[in-house]
């Protein structure tokens, strides 16, 4: 879930720039976590730290593509202290490269993601799956989340955290950025930092009396993998537009598949994520409240 004030003070313009890991002299990478939230919650996105890992490889690997990136999200990653990327190379070739990135704060592992990378080649053949038929950003409704550059239109959804909006397991969410970046890598890592942001709500949107306004204090979710797959070539202009639908939910987790497609209808990006949804553990005071994972 991610509330007004947790996007206040952010900009499209800031999320570059946060992206834009810097090589270290170890051979490592090093990004910066960003501001504190209004509401004192101090855990970084875990799809920011998915799109800071795709720059730093594309930097690693700068004469191939990122094609994918799976990430496990083990440990909360806090404001503060920067990130630190330990790239692991399994295999680099001409064609393709594999890596694994083990992301540090403070000395702990946080984070790894699996990533692989290549030279696009000619089609052989070539399909994708068809833009869904749905109401265009002009007739949606505000999202709710502001931030400078970005607009957020959701399709017959109003409060997409209300435990009121009952509907079928599936969010469709217009999204507009400004400025759109011109490197491949920091247009890949855009792309994926919304992955992640509305696939709980999307689960919990079948089921009369939850949502994700409860996060945290009735009920504790997160994100515990997110896997996006980029679609040469990654490029748009105008409005973006992000599929969620959840196939499974029970045994303390859930399943969202989704899809970024163009206005236009051209297949970019797909994605899924497993999340955790459990009864709160309320007896469990050694974390507190607003810097659960």
């Amino acid at each position: 879930m991610t509330t007004d004030s947790e996007q206040t003070h952010w900009s499209v313009a800031g999320l570059l720039d946060l992206f834009d890991a810097r090589p270290a002299d170890d051979g490592r990478f090093i990004a910066e976590t960003g501001i504190a939230a209004e509401d004192e919650r101090q855990v970084v996105e875990g799809t920011q730290v998915l799109a800071q890992v795709i720059v730093a490889v594309a930097k690693r690997f700068p004469e191939k593509s990122v094609r994918s990136a799976h990430a496990v999200f083990a440990r909360a990653v806090v404001v503060g202290p920067p990130v630190e990327f330990d790239i692991d190379v399994v295999a680099e070739g001409r064609s393709t490269a594999t890596a694994v990135v083990s992301v540090t704060q403070g000395g702990r592992r946080a984070i790894t993601v699996t990533t692989l990378l290549d030279v696009p080649s000619d089609d052989v053949i070539r399909h994708h799956l068809p833009r869904p038929e749905v109401a265009a950003p002009a007739d949606a409704n505000d999202g709710a989340m502001p931030m400078a550059g970005r607009e957020l239109r959701l399709v017959d959804v109003v409060d997409v955290n209300s435990p009121d909006e009952v509907g079928p397991p599936e969010l469709y969410a217009w999204l507009h950025y400004d400025p759109i970046p011109a490197r491949d890598d920091l247009a890949k890592a855009l792309i994926a930092y919304f992955t992640g942001h509305l696939g709980i709500s999307t689960t919990m949107r079948a089921h009369e009396g939850i949502g994700t306004a409860q996060s945290h204090l009735t009920v504790s979710t997160a994100p515990m993998t997110l896997s996006v797959s980029f679609h040469e070539p990654v490029s748009w202009t105008g409005w973006l537009l992000y599929t969620h639908e959840s196939t499974q939910v029970g045994a303390g987790m859930s399943y969202v598949r989704g899809a970024v497609h163009t206005e236009e209808g051209e297949l970019i990006a797909s994605f899924a994520q497993d999340a955790l949804i459990r009864p709160l553990r309320t007896t469990d005071t050694a974390i507190k409240t607003e810097a659960r994972l």
